[in-house]
Order: C-alpha cells, then sequence, then structure tokens
C-alpha cells in the first residue's frame, strides 16, 4: 500500500506546479477571492445596521443543507453560509479552471476538493448548524439524547446507516415475483417468472443485471418492479441473480460473466421458450456485458444471421465509451488500480465495504452528509425506503473480473477499439452490432452520465431509439408508471446520433413514465401472442422457488 493510494497528492501537486507557471492568473484569482470576501463583510456589516442587501452569494435551489430559513434571516449565519458558499464555489472553480492542465487532472483535483468542501460544511457541525441547535433547545436535549443513540449504532454496525432495514425481507416483501430457479451453475441462477396471462409474446425477455448489488433492484416490490410490469403486459421473462463470489471465484474472467453468465441464460430462455431468438435487457454494467456479447454474437455469426440468439436490445444506463465515465473517474488511474488490486490480492476479491463508500463518496451530500446530519445532530430515524435497503445490500467483486473492468473498460476504454477484446479467442467490433437497439439514459446519473451511455448510438450500426428520463441512475431505471407527477422524460429516434445536445434540442418533454413507451416498443418487436411455456419442462426442472438462494447470500 502506498502513502498516497488513490494518487491525491500527486493530482494537487501537479495541478500547484501548473498554476506556479501562471503567476498573473494566481494573482487574478487570489484578488476576486479577496474581494469576494470583502463584499460579505460589508453586507454582513449593512445587514446588522438595519439595511437589507441582496446576498452575495445564494444556495442552490436543491441543496437542503441550507434550505431552512434560519440561515437566511440571522445575520451570523447568513455570513456562515455565503461565506462558505463563496469560497469553496471560487476554490473549486480555479482548481478546475488550472491553467494548462490536463482535463483529466482539473477533474479529478475538482473530485477531491468537493470531498473536503462537503465534509467541511457548517450544517455537518452542531454549533454551526442553526438548525441543530434549535432542534436541541426546543426538545429539552432529546434530539441530542436521540443523535448519540444513533451514532453509537451506527459505529456498531461500523456504518452509517441509510434506512431500516427491519421492514424488509427478500422473498417476503422484496424480490417477490412469483417464479422458479430453473438454471444454476457456480456464478448465477436464472429465474423464469410466472406468467400472469393466458396468451404472451413469442419472443421471451432476458434482463441482465449488474453484478454489483444483487438483482433485484428490477424486482423491488408491488409498486416498483419492472419484472412484474413486463410479465402483466404479457411478456415472458427470465433474470439473472448473480452469485456473490467468495475467494472461490477469485479467478472468474469478464469472458466467463459473458459466456457463462449472459449468454447461457439466452440459451436457457430459448430452449424454454422453443424460441430462436430473445430480447435482451442490459443494466449498467449488466449492459456493457451485454453490448460484449452482441458484438462478439455478430462477429461469430455474421455470414449465417439466422443464427443470432438475440433479435433485438436494450440498454439501461450502460456505457461502452469509458472516456468520460463520470465521477468515478477520479479512481481511474495507476495509482488507484495499484491499490486496489492489492486489495483484491489478498482476499481474492473486492469486499462490498469499498465499493459501497466509493459510490457513496460520488455523492458525498446526499448519500454521507445528509444521514450525518439528520441521524446524529437532529436525532432522526431515517425512513424504511426499498431502494436504500438494495443499496446496502451490495456484493463482492471477484478480483480478476474487476481488475479487467477497471483496466480494460474504464482506464484503457477498449470497447471503443476495434478487435482490442477477445471472447472465446475471437475478437469483437462494436461496428458490426446491427439489431434494434432501445437506450436509456438519466439526467441526473453520476455513475454512467446520460451523455455516455447516448454515444453508443454512434458506435452500433443498429437502428435505436433513446429514452431520456429524470432522475439518477436508479430512480431513472426504476420508473414505473404510477401517476407521479415529477416522472417525465424525453425519447425519439437516434439512429446513428453523436450529438446528444443537437437530439436532446428536438425532442419533445414527455409526463409520465419512459416504461410506457419501451413497452409499446416491445409489444411491435417481440412477435405473436401465444400459449405460455409450461411449468414442468424436464430439462429444465424447478431448482427452487424465485428469488432462489444466491439472493440471500452475504
Amino acid at each position: 500500500m502506498t502513502f498516497d493510494p488513490f494518487g491525491i497528492g500527486t493530482t494537487f501537486l501537479s495541478l500547484q506546479y501548473a498554476w506556479l507557471k501562471h503567476p498573473k492568473k494566481v494573482l487574478e484569482a487570489q484578488q476576486e477571492c479577496a474581494f469576494s470576501m470583502g463584499m460579505l463583510n460589508f453586507n454582513a456589516f449593512a445587514h446588522m445596521a438595519g439595511a437589507s442587501p441582496s446576498p452575495c452569494t445564494k444556495a442552490a435551489s436543491a441543496d437542503e443543507r441550507f434550505a431552512d430559513n434560519v440561515w437566511h434571516e440571522n445575520p451570523v449565519e447568513c455570513l456562515t453560509m455565503q461565506s462558505y458558499l463563496t469560497y469553496t464555489r471560487w476554490l473549486e472553480r480555479v482548481i478546475y479552471d488550472t491553467p494548462g492542465a490536463p482535463k483529466k487532472a482539473r477533474r479529478s483535483g475538482a473530485f477531491w476538493a468537493r470531498q473536503w468542501i462537503n465534509a467541511a460544511a457548517p450544517s455537518n457541525f452542531f454549533w454551526t448548524n442553526p438548525v441543530a441547535v434549535k432542534k436541541a433547545w426546543e426538545s429539552n436535549g432529546a434530539s441530542v439524547n436521540k443523535g448519540i443513540r444513533n451514532f453509537l449504532a451506527d459505529a456498531i454496525a461500523g456504518d452509517v446507516q441509510t434506512t431500516h432495514t427491519e421492514p424488509f425481507q427478500p422473498g417476503s416483501n422484496l424480490a417477490i415475483t412469483p417464479g422458479a430457479i430453473v438454471f444454476r451453475n457456480d456464478i448465477m441462477e436464472v429465474i423464469h417468472y410466472r406468467p400472469v396471462r393466458d396468451q404472451v409474446h413469442a419472443i421471451p425477455i432476458v434482463l441482465v443485471p449488474p453484478w454489483i448489488n444483487k438483482y433485484y433492484i428490477l424486482d423491488l416490490d408491488e409498486k416498483m418492479s419492472m419484472v412484474r410490469h413486463l410479465v402483466a403486459e404479457g411478456f415472458e421473462v427470465f433474470t439473472i441473480s448473480w452469485k456473490n463470489p467468495d475467494a472461490s471465484l477469485a479467478n472468474s474472467t469478464y469472458e466467463r460473466y459473458v459466456l457463462d453468465g449472459v449468454l447461457v441464460t439466452i440459451e436457457v430462455a430459448r430452449a424454454m421458450t422453443k424460441a430462436p431468438q430473445v430480447h435482451a435487457v442490459g443494466y449498467c454494467i449488466g449492459g456493457t456485458a451485454l453490448a460484449t456479447l452482441m458484438a462478439w454474437l455478430n462477429k461469430k455469426s455474421s455470414h449465417k444471421q439466422h443464427n443470432m440468439p438475440v433479435a433485438h436490445w436494450t440498454l439501461l444506463s450502460s456505457l461502452i465509451d469509458f472516456s468520460r465515465p463520470g465521477e468515478i473517474e477520479a479512481f481511474i488511474n495507476e495509482q488507484s488500480l495499484t491499490t486496489i488490486e492489492s486489495i483484491m490480492t489478498s482476499k481474492g476479491y473486492l469486499d462490498k465495504d469499498h465499493i459501497s463508500w466509493a459510490f457513496r463518496m460520488l455523492r458525498p451530500n446526499s448519500l454521507i452528509w445528509h444521514y450525518v446530519v439528520h441521524k446524529y445532530l437532529y436525532g432522526e430515524s431515517p425512513p424504511p425506503f426499498s431502494v436504500l435497503f438494495w443499496n446496502a445490500d451490495s456484493t463482492r467483486l471477484p478480483r480478476t473480473l474487476h481488475s479487467f473492468c477497471l483496466r480494460e473498460l474504464y482506464l484503457k476504454n477498449k470497447l471503443m477499439q476495434q478487435n482490442a477484446v477477445a471472447l472465446d479467442a475471437i475478437a469483437i467490433d462494436m461496428a458490426l452490432v446491427k439489431q434494434p437497439l432501445y437506450a436509456v439514459g438519466a439526467t441526473e446519473d453520476h455513475i454512467t452520465p446520460w451523455r455516455g451511455t447516448f454515444k453508443t448510438l454512434s458506435l452500433v450500426k443498429s437502428p435505436a431509439r433513446y429514452a431520456l428520463s429524470n432522475s439518477g441512475h436508479i430512480l431513472g431505471i426504476i420508473n414505473p408508471p404510477n401517476g407521479n407527477s415529477r416522472h417525465h422524460f424525453w425519447v425519439g429516434d437516434a439512429t446513428g446520433e453523436n450529438d446528444a445536445k443537437a437530439w436532446h434540442a428536438r425532442q419533445k418533454l414527455q409526463h409520465g413514465s419512459w416504461w410506457q413507451d419501451w413497452t409499446a416498443w416491445l409489444h411491435d418487436k417481440c412477435g405473436p401472442m401465444q400459449t405460455p411455456l409450461s411449468d414442468d419442462d424436464p430439462a429444465y426442472p424447478k431448482l427452487a422457488d424465485a428469488p432462489g438462494t444466491y439472493i440471500f447470500e452475504q
């Protein structure tokens, strides 16, 4: 383990060196900061003298840290808030605008600076958070007592817990769509869901969830289940439930997960339904694996198109081009990868706690400091929320698989390169993929930014329809039609498009869930209606009821 495991010091030294080459710009930046802070103090004196000057700095409308009126009405608290916002915004901007520095170094520096900036917010400390002080006074100290107990409970658990876990149990009130395990190997189980309609489409749907976290994000509960929605719409549905790997799977490769996981599941669905082709759906890194398989299948069957087992496909918040992978880019450098690989070498896998905290750091205000403030300073208990329970029910990652994804996909961006990735000794080319594609991105997705997912449309030769949902990586996808007025999306043909901004500008805002547009597209593509398959297929007997066994492994 190196002294600087994630290259933070190296990044900031390079940025400081770049600034030292531009002393005039350094002076200009310092003068800008000094002027802004001076104006803040002038406004504060005017406020205390009875005037009502306009604030020099305002918190963003979505910044819940300073939403309470006390931050704006009290001159001292207002000065504290504005001083923090003014200085930290200036600091992040000058880091990002470092003259002569590479863009990746500037983005990485801004990311690590934000970790300190967010941690140092006055709202995170009792005596500088007027809301916390007010709650303590009004409750006669009860909020402080409850906050201490919340802190001790989290200390024992070794985590800042984001939701109550007691109300949730997979197989009981989560992952409850009826079905059966019809195939199992050492890396995954295949679930076939029981049809609920007398007639189903001839072409089955195969869902490929990410192997980070467990599959049931696609089958949360009765109101938020993509699986239940598809079954109710008259589709035969299969999904993968990935095994939570231990040291025995340390050497499992990306190729194994694609061929022995995704491809095998497709073949199981074809065999059971007697369908020559399936519709395949990939979510996040599951979508990346599906795209890799699609390129391989097209290369392999280019002279026998009738043997292509996938008729059309869907990508949900999935990247093929990893040149701009979002804020996770701060972890993608040689020092970080060496550190991660050294951790995995001793165990054979990357522990779920490392993964969980890395993703939390991508959105620290909402995934860390929100809970620190509300639980410890306000003495509140977080409400039960199925999505947050699923998020905490994370998994490990096998050493070889994870190292490949980090180095070959994120660092070297090899899927963008012709014949740079091979499966079973067959090199792949994304430009060979031509099956119709429905792709989805989310406006606030910080894990797979939507403009990155949009780049797929110019890489493949597929006729493509793209839907852009509001919300983030999870709720932008798990977006059921339930009358929620906050749901909206843009959708339209995007075949061969390479300009995300221009495409977005041409689309009309639509209210509701993109699921309805998607299922209409699927109804058109998935063939005629027929009698559902029998439950007693001797070639694929029921091994267990859904949700199976792998989902319960910790």
